[in-house]
């Protein structure tokens, strides 16, 4: 029977290509192994395969295994080689070991081990390789070599995948570092726009030169306390998410009825924006969460004013909403939206939408608090925008049962 396109009988060549590029990709190279091992298998024969990875200075850990052959239907109960992988990597050097054959013990008592270590030649082997036959034969000088022809095709994966973390780390970095220097230059602005105001103002109601009548002196002192209070949030914020940082911040949690705290959040903003369109819809029958009320109303005040200062034309939607074991609180508005390539960002620390207008005052920092209380109380915050369309922050939180 003529085999088909693209198998091993076919094209082997094709077939390593094809398992050498899954090793590379690292949701695919455990895939890829067992696709490289049965070829490698074609020519050089093992019942068990094992691969180690060093975790500590002597303990040996497996992430790779694969049993076939002889010892498949007792895999649990046989040699795995850990020993001689500790000792090939000691030695720097391949290992191989000889079964003390006794009258009258089977194949699965007669391991023939082979260990080689992994290692980029350089430093110290960073693991092993272990090869395990059951009833010999012995491991043959070809056998040693094209076990280490495999090993070195190992030793670049496992270099590749170092490397790809070093760069995932290093970008991380990068991006924390660009972040905090946006960071440092929005909170110096945020810090001296309200500084200014205050000091500006004040200055002018000190002057011994003029006399202010009584409108115009309460509009000043207007001025002056509510940038005061935008001064104190910020610096609520930098604490809080030092706190955070650190898990320093503390919780004290009780049943809650979320929809008292949506109206206390609402009750302040219409003292300060009395234009402002709600509508609400809530469920009534369950809306209680075992949270702590003041930090849970720092989330809904921070949706509020996101909205507010982003969407300050736009309605804005509260819903409560109760499932089985959650419940579900949304915000949303039909402001100018959100850019996609800013979704996935929105709740990092620091930052804020380069393309957000200069007059949404902010430090970038509302958000990432938001997101680490809601994941304090065990619950999930997310986004979705259209440009044009809208925002809604949807957040999850387990529903206490009355």
């Amino acid at each position: 029977m003529p085999s088909q396109p693209g198998t091993i009988e076919e094209n082997p060549n094709i077939y390593i290509l094809r398992s050498l590029a899954k090793l590379n990709r690292p949701d695919e190279w455990k895939s890829g192994l067992d696709d490289f091992a049965h070829q490698v298998r074609l020519g050089l024969i093992f019942d068990h395969l094992v691969i180690y990875k060093r975790n500590g200075e002597d303990i040996l850990e497996p992430v790779y295994a694969r049993a076939v052959g002889r010892g498949r239907s007792a895999e649990a109960d046989t040699s795995w080689g850990d020993s001689i992988g500790s000792q090939a990597i000691l030695e720097r050097k391949p290992v191989s070991t000889l079964p003390q054959i006794t009258p009258g013990s089977n194949r699965l008592d007669r391991p023939y081990g082979l260990a080689l270590p992994i290692h980029d030649g350089v430093n110290d082997p960073f693991g092993a390789v272990v090869l395990i036959r059951f009833g010999g034969p012995g491991y043959s000088n070809v056998d040693i070599d094209q076990a280490l022809g495999f090993t070195t095709i190992l030793s670049l994966l496992f270099g590749n995948q170092n490397l790809r973390k070093l760069v995932d780390q290093l970008s991380d970095q990068c991006k924390t570092a660009d972040l905090q220097d946006n960071f440092v230059s929005n909170v110096t602005h945020e810090l001296r726009s309200p500084l200014g105001f205050i000091k500006g103002y004040t200055t002018t109601l000190l002057r011994a030169d003029t006399t202010w009548d009584e409108e115009t002196r309460l509009e000043f002192l207007r001025i002056i306390d509510s940038e005061a209070d935008q001064l104190q949030d910020l610096i609520d914020n930098l604490l809080d998410s030092a706190r955070l940082q650190s898990n320093m911040l503390e919780f004290h949690l009780q049943p809650v009825r979320v929809e008292g705290l949506i109206n206390n959040i609402l009750s302040r903003a219409k003292l300060h924006h009395p234009d402002l369109v709600v509508n609400l819809d809530i469920d009534q029958s369950k809306n209680m969460v075992e949270a702590d009320p003041r930090r849970l109303e720092q989330v809904f005040d921070n949706l509020l004013a996101n909205s507010l200062k982003y969407a300050p034309a736009s309605p804005l939607w509260i819903a409560i909403k109760s499932a089985e074991k959650d419940l579900m609180i949304q915000f949303r508005d039909e402001g100018p939206g959100i850019p996609e390539d800013s979704l996935e960002k929105i709740f990092w620390r620091f930052y804020r939408d380069p393309k957000a207008s200069r007059e949404a005052r902010g430090s970038g920092l509302g958000l990432y608090i938001c997101q680490q209380i809601i994941d304090a109380h065990r619950g999930k915050i997310s986004v979705e925008s259209s440009i044009g369309a809208g925002t809604t922050f949807t957040i999850t939180l387990p529903a206490l049962h009355q």
